[in-house]
């Protein structure tokens, strides 16, 4: 039985790497909700709802989506 170091080694490393990514996309949108309904970090009403930071916490959710619809679909095949 032989370990191919390089490969195993080349899986640690994307598996690290995209889900560092995937933690990151989630936390940036988790805190750019609050911004986008209008609310401050106190819970707060602010001025206004922006719309900007609404599009970057959807876009931050659906990239995390896509990343882990991904990932099942590897797992699972066909």
């Amino acid at each position: 039985m032989d370990i191919h170091w390089a490969a195993l080694g080349g899986v640690f490393g994307v598996s690290l790497g995209i889900t560092l990514l995937t933690v990151v996309l989630f936390s940036l949108g988790v805190a750019a909700q609050p911004r986008g309904d209008g609310r401050g970090h106190g819970g707060e009403r602010s001025r206004g709802a922006n719309p900007t930071a609404t599009a970057a916490a959807l876009l931050c959710f659906g990239a995390c989506l896509a990343v882990a619809v991904y990932g099942l679909t590897l797992i699972i095949g066909d």
